[in-house]
């Protein structure tokens, strides 16, 4: 198993090769852009600060020709392709696996509908990513650390966050771990291990690498995940953290959804070269690229990086190659950027979710019958959950000054007492019996 499943190396494996050599190799150039000289000398290779370097005499300027292959072993119509790289996983985990699917898409149908209705304020779906989220999370350790970005709630489902957990957030009451802080999809559990999203894009990457240079120090044994789109490997912080990752040689796994599309910007606007697995090798990150609609593809490619991640303090660069058929967030109308046509292709022939239910189907786990009966239970779980969120009371508005400092400033407690008596002489204004006092 995993025979075929291949990490890129990086550029050249400096130790491995013997100077001798050097002349016979053909170097396959995913990395450097530049000119080097072979001069007529007893001197073939240039010792670099850091790296190796062959004299070569003719000018030639070098760019990224060749394309790093996507991973996959099972096919659009849920078929093993081939089956030495098939995990064999057992019935209950694949039904698992398939039944949080359903889950997260009647959590996104059900959440969709109700920001509409005005009953939370925003909310962004996952459809046509669900394989990159479960495919990874299963392959992981509970003690691993989790950075997600904001379209990983599989990967908080597998994990087991509950749909109280979700709905809770989403509706800012006083069961929410956040405090009713955060903006909805902003989710976060310190008992699962997973840090809590932020907004602004690629701030989570650098942390992730912090946090996995201290689980190396402290031979934790675990690494740090950290998840991110291909959009936000176009901000700065995503270059600082690969470099750190790779000079430091911390446990971490950085896996990229490479879904297409940064809001309204297309993949092929945002970058030159072989997509986000290139930048990988380039920073000297073992590197693969897979299939992410793949569950299956996903989930060994994870565990490989896992035991590499662990056992050699190496990072590793994942980049899953996937889809956003839904909108950016309920605040986006992707039709005035792409078409109806490309996304229902994507719906049809590449879903996920389609693929693996044929794969169950093909092994005598999962029926039509058990379908129809899995998709009403879960609708009707997140509307249970939803009713019992709303419920709630807001959290106490004295919660906004609590958790700045350990101990409130005399500013904080001044600007208390201001909003208190704001609120009190404007009660039209603020439904202040609808929170906790």
């Amino acid at each position: 198993m995993l025979r075929g499943l291949r990490l890129s190396q990086p550029f050249l494996q400096r130790s491995s090769v013997p100077v001798n050599s050097f002349n016979r190799l053909r170097v396959v150039n995913h990395v450097k852009s530049g000119i080097s000289h072979r001069c007529k000398s007893t001197e073939k290779v240039l010792a670099y600060p850091g790296e190796k370097s062959v004299f070569d005499d003719k000018l030639e300027f070098h760019s990224t020709k060749e394309i790093l292959p996507t991973y996959r072993i099972m096919n659009e119509d849920g078929i093993i392709i081939n089956s030495e790289e098939d995990p064999k996983l057992d019935r209950d985990t694949v039904v698992k696996m398939y039944r949080h699917m359903v889950s997260l898409n009647a959590m996104d149908n059900v959440l969709y509908d109700v920001q509409r209705q005005g009953r939370i304020s925003f909310y962004m779906t996952n459809y046509g990513e669900e394989a990159t989220h479960l495919g990874s999370a299963a392959a992981l350790k509970p003690e691993d650390t989790i950075f997600a970005q904001y379209r990983e709630a599989g990967v908080f489902l597998w994990r087991g966050f509950s749909l109280d957990d979700f709905m809770n957030q989403c509706q800012s009451n006083s069961l929410d771990y956040g405090k009713g802080r955060q903006m909805p999809v902003h989710y976060g559990s310190r008992r699962l291990n997973i840090q809590t999203i932020s907004s602004p894009l690629a701030t989570q990457i650098p942390q992730a690498t912090g946090s996995a240079y201290a689980q190396k120090m402290t031979k934790s044994g675990n690494c740090t995940v950290c998840y991110f789109g291909e959009g936000a490997a176009s901000e700065g912080d995503f270059h600082a953290a690969i470099n750190f990752a790779a000079t430091l040689e911390t446990p971490s796994i950085f896996f990229c959804r490479n879904n297409r599309w940064a809001i309204s910007t297309p993949s092929t606007e945002q970058y030159r070269g072989d997509g986000i697995a290139g930048r990988g090798v380039s920073y000297g990150l073992k590197t693969i690229r897979v299939d992410g609609n793949d569950i299956f593809a996903v989930y060994n490619a994870t565990k490989a990086a896992r035991k590499i991640a662990v056992e050699d303090n190496q990072p590793v660069m994942i980049e899953a190659m996937t889809y956003r058929v839904s909108h950016h967030s309920t605040s986006d109308d992707s039709t005035r950027y792409r078409t109806l046509s490309e996304i229902e292709q994507w719906k049809i022939k590449h879903d996920p979710v389609k693929r693996l239910y044929n794969y169950l189907l093909s092994k005598g786990w999962w029926s039509e019958e058990m379908e129809t009966t899995s998709r009403t239970e879960a609708r009707k779980e997140v509307l249970s959950a939803l009713k019992r969120a709303e419920a709630q009371k807001k959290p106490s508005p004295d919660e906004c000054f609590n958790d700045v400092y350990d101990e409130l400033t005399p500013q904080l407690i001044q600007q208390r007492q201001e909003m208190r008596e704001h609120v009190k002489k404007y009660p039209q204004n603020y439904p202040i019996d609808q929170h906790l006092v």
